[in-house]
């Protein structure tokens, strides 16, 4: 990763929360400690933070906590090829007329170029996808109530009698922030809650993960791998993590990402 990269990462991260330590800042970034505190120390003298013991914290510290994890915008620019590519062969699982969920997320939102040809019905909790869907397509839209949260661009809804429980569908399409084989894992408690609701509401699980999130690991589980159906990634997936699936006999879906198109994405 780039250092203009690293600190935007950074800036971030400690605009969504009082203070950010050093290992959560290593973990975002997949850098080492020792970058990281040079990173800090760097911005510390531009005077773009506050080094402080352990960690950095914002110089204007934010008024309203964010969910845990990297926000949208950072996320997006990440392994874009492979999200593409992958979020290809999950629109060739829909069909016309199928009621699908799609969760929020970077990997889930590029589905929506592809859908644009699509007359699905889509239930979501993302206001970019049902935004860009409703603007670009044929296809019915409803939305999760709830608080929005800028940064991650979902709506979630800590209360159990919203509109999810109304709708039902064939498919439920979701990233995570890592698979492993103790399940999907997340960052947040918040967005553990809001999205075991919506998996109770799909007859399968379709996860969408580029082949990085097998190294991810969190210490929160959302959910287990049995209640996994398919699992859609790109062609970099570890030979351990095919295995790992094969053995808890999920469907496996491999994007092949092309040199031309990762040069295209990282050059745009």
């Amino acid at each position: 990763m780039h250092e203009k990269e690293r600190h935007r990462i950074i800036l971030s991260a400690v605009q969504d929360r009082p203070v950010v330590t050093v290992q959560e800042l290593v973990a975002l970034t997949d850098s080492s400690e020792a970058t990281i505190r040079r990173d800090i120390a760097q911005l510390h003298v531009q005077k773009k933070l506050r080094r402080v013991r352990g960690g950095a914290e914002s110089t204007h510290p934010p008024q309203f906590v964010g969910l845990a994890g990297r926000p949208f915008s950072v996320n997006e620019t990440i392994n874009i090829a492979q999200k593409r590519a992958i979020a290809q062969k999950a629109v060739e699982l829909c069909e016309d007329g199928d009621a699908i969920i799609i969760n929020g997320g970077t990997t889930t939102f590029q589905m929506v170029h592809p859908l644009a040809t699509k007359r699905c019905q889509v239930f979501t909790n993302s206001f970019p996808i049902a935004e860009h869907l409703l603007k670009n397509s044929k296809n019915t839209i409803m939305l999760s109530g709830g608080v929005i949260y800028r940064e991650q661009n979902i709506i979630l809804s800590p209360f159990d009698n919203d509109v999810t429980r109304n709708f039902y569908a064939k498919r439920m399409f979701m990233g995570a922030q890592g698979l492993g084989p103790l399940g999907l894992m997340e960052a947040d408690p918040l967005l553990i809650q809001a999205e075991q609701k919506l998996i109770g509401q799909a007859d399968e699980l379709v996860v969408l993960v580029d082949s990085s999130k097998f190294n991810a690991r969190s210490s929160l589980i959302l959910c287990p791998l049995e209640r996994i159906s398919t699992v859609i990634t790109d062609d970099g997936i570890p030979d351990s993590a095919a295995k790992m699936l094969e053995q808890a006999d999920i469907e496996l879906i491999v994007a092949p990402v092309s040199a031309a198109q990762r040069k295209a994405t990282s050059s745009g």
